[in-house]
């Protein structure tokens, strides 16, 4: 059958994306056959040239690598969809390796009735993937058609599976670009690297908002607030809660998402009816996930039909495979290069994240946009959340105006550019948002700027006999769990019970205290425990179950506090006082937040005029730090200082990293300023609301007539 026949019947429809008329893609007959033959030829010659590599593979003649590739694709047209079917958990729970398995099987098969052909050992793995190399190649110079395919596989099962009654009102694809503030957005459109999305925008379909995060400005805390409407107590990426024996909790924790989850959940998020969460932290309360972290250790719910429309087509996985190996070539040149031109900053990357790299930028990001595409085509999902990592890990490792991770947004252009393609082969319009749920600063780290990491310096300042935890490295296991040293000193511990004299002021205090440093200790097990996200950091007294007083951190490490704030590298301080209330302390001034009043230089003037209503919110959280530790924000170079190793870093506040952006389309009611991730949830609800709404009054008046 004519592919044309088995698609959806589309004469003419509406272009959700640019609001323009379009009609189906029109393909002639010559062209599809001309594209045929490209690709038959390249795979005859990945077969020709695996065989010449002895790796097991035996052709006796390049006739016999014509009839067998023929052959093949004829046994994968017929037979593929139906494997997929009935192999599918095989499938999913071997990540994709079960796909070249069969490949190699279905190739092994043939050999049996092949003259001439012989099969085994690694070839069984090496021949799909060959031939999907030559694919790949080919699609990527001669730019083939490489969803036709695709198309004509899935479509056509689809079509059989529909629902009888399809809905007719907009469905909301959302697609996150993680760590992308607006300012290099728009930069990025400007200069090319994303034209569908600049299409969107100077058709007039689309428009560009900034929204503001919270304190916290890391995908944990906003996913929790986007996807639940609640991201309360989420203090950072990571923090320590005291009650729990000091267990240090983390948003990315195949343990912790579960229970943070929990804990921020009301049964009615972002996808509770007829939603999808895509390689997300958290479930938005929908149980159709794939990739989301919060689910992902619940085999019933790692597993998922979706993952259908990832390997409907035999050559499509494999393809990714190539894809995933060239980006660790890539990365590799990257460094390389990085270190011949003396990029500066520059941290060192490593082979960890060699591998690292091209699982988020290029298997996330193909598994993300197969599973949305056959979403649309179903049609049977009100709303789509997804997330890309690929910028975000990037941008981390080098920079957030580096060419490669410009160099990533052109390719995550190209996926949304897939995917409005396939949104002309639904049955049911469909609206998409680009959102980003931070953004990034950039800068040297501390421990470049001041040749001693954060925690040693933290260290210096306390008693030398005291020890300390720390974990400053984004790509650790962040599920570690910690119990302090159980002999406390008790000098200092019942030094609490003795503190009588009224605090004295507190400017004068951080101005005038004498510095005192102690030596460096590694100890095994901690009485203090300090963690990094980005530019912000915690300071954890965990000798005292509570949260320490200003006043008794004064007197018990009378170094600690003005230690810090005298440190070039420090834009502010907070602390809890318990005459004051909340302060933030920077080197020459306070700032009273319950008084909005300020003694001295301003320590928040940088950092945006809702820096006071972001700490007053986040001093009310239950694990909130004894201490919370902000970097210095430069405005003219737009300078950060991350505690952690990284260039691209975000965490705290100080610019780009607390301005993500939302393009939505312009008819929508988005609220300006918009502030915190909750309020982002309140404006993408009331909108999927208005859609069903609608199609309920259309029903109605149908009903009447």
């Amino acid at each position: 059958m004519d592919p044309k026949d088995i698609r959806p019947k589309i004469k003419e429809t509406t272009n959700y994306i640019t609001n323009e008329p379009v009609e189906p893609e029109k393909v002639s007959s010559k062209a599809k056959i001309g594209r045929s033959i490209v690709v038959l030829i390249g795979e005859i010659i990945g077969f020709l040239l695996i065989a010449h590599a002895n790796v097991g593979l035996v052709v006796t003649s390049w006739e016999t690598a014509v009839v067998a590739v023929i052959a093949l694709a004829i046994i994968n047209a017929l037979i593929w969809p139906l494997l997929t079917r009935l192999f599918l958990p095989f499938l999913v729970y071997t990540i994709g390796i079960g796909t070249l398995i069969m490949d190699g099987l279905l190739i092994y098969l043939l050999s049996l009735f092949t003259p001439g052909l012989t099969i085994e050992g690694p070839a069984l793995i090496l021949a799909p993937l060959g031939m999907a190399l030559i694919t790949t190649i080919l699609s990527a110079v001669l730019t083939l058609d490489s969803e036709s395919s695709y198309y004509r596989t899935v479509t056509r099962d689809l079509i059989k599976k529909r629902h009888p009654t399809t809905k007719t009102y907009p469905g909301i694809i959302i697609l996150e670009i993680d760590g992308l503030a607006k300012e290099i957005f728009e930069e990025a459109m400007k200069k090319g690297y994303m034209p569908t999305l600049s299409k969107w925008v100077k058709r007039g379909s689309h428009t560009v908002t900034e929204w503001e995060t919270d304190l916290s400005s890391q995908t944990g805390a906003s996913q929790a607030g986007i996807l639940h409407g609640n991201n309360e107590n989420i203090t950072a990426f990571r923090w320590v809660e005291k009650e729990h024996n000091n267990q240090i909790v983390t948003s990315t924790g195949f343990s912790d998402a579960p229970m943070i989850e929990k804990r921020i959940s009301d049964g009615n998020g972002l996808l509770v009816d007829d939603g999808a969460s895509r390689s997300n932290l958290f479930s938005g309360d929908t149980d159709d996930v794939v990739l989301t972290f919060s689910k992902i250790k619940n085999l019933k719910k790692f597993y998922n039909t979706t993952w259908y429309y990832l390997f409907a087509n035999p050559n499509r996985f494999p393809s990714i495979i190539i894809l995933f190996f060239w980006e660790m070539i890539l990365e590799i040149i990257s460094q390389i290069t990085h270190w011949l031109r003396n990029v500066q900053p520059r941290i060192r990357r490593g082979l960890t994240f060699i591998p690292t790299r091209a699982g988020a930028n290029v298997l996330m990001r193909e598994i993300t946009t197969e599973t949305i595409m056959g979403d649309m085509l179903v049609g049977d999902i009100d709303i789509t959340y997804a997330t890309y990592l690929g910028y975000d890990e990037i941008a981390h490792h080098t920079g957030i105006r580096d060419n490669d991770s410009f160099k990533c947004l052109k390719q995550l252009d190209k996926q949304f550019n897939r995917l409005e393609k396939a949104s002309e082969y639904a049955d049911r319009p469909y609206k998409f948002v680009i959102q980003s749920d931070h953004g990034q600063g950039n800068g040297a780290t501390f421990k470049q700027r001041y040749g001693i990491s954060f925690e040693n310096y933290v260290r210096s300042l306390l008693p030398e006999d005291m020890t300390l935890y720390s974990n400053m490295d984004s790509n650790e296991n962040y599920s570690k769990m910690f119990s302090p040293f159980k002999g406390a000193r008790d000098s200092i511990k019942n030094g609490i019970d003795n503190i009588t004299d009224r605090t004295e002021d507190v400017l004068e205090y951080v101005t005038n205290e004498k510095v005192f440093r102690t030596e460096n200790k590694k100890p095994e097990e901690s009485e203090v425990i300090v963690l990094a996200s980005g530019n912000l950091a915690m300071v954890y007294l965990t000798q005292f179950k509570e949260r320490l007083s200003y006043e008794k951190i004064k007197n018990l490490f009378p170094n600690l506090i003005p230690g810090l704030v005298k440190q070039e590298g420090i834009g502010f301080i907070m602390v809890d006082s318990e005459e004051f209330g909340p302060m933030a302390i920077g080197a020459n001034g306070v700032y009273y937040l319950n008084e909005d009043e300020i003694e001295g230089e301003n320590p928040l003037e940088v950092f945006g005029e809702n820096a006071p209503q972001h700490l007053r919110r986040s001093n009310s959280f239950k694990y909130t730090p004894d201490i919370l530790v902000n970097s210095f924000y430069d405005p003219e170079t737009e300078e950060i200082c991350a505690f952690e190793e990284l260039v691209g870093s975000h965490g705290g506040i100080g610019g780009t990293q607390s301005k993500p952006f939302m393009l939505h389309p312009v008819e929508w009611d988005v609220p300006t300023p918009l502030i915190s991730a909750e309020n982002v949830y309140k404006v993408l609800k009331s909108e999927i609301l208005k859609y069903r709404n609608s199609e309920n009054i259309t029903k109605n008046l149908n009903h009447g007539k």
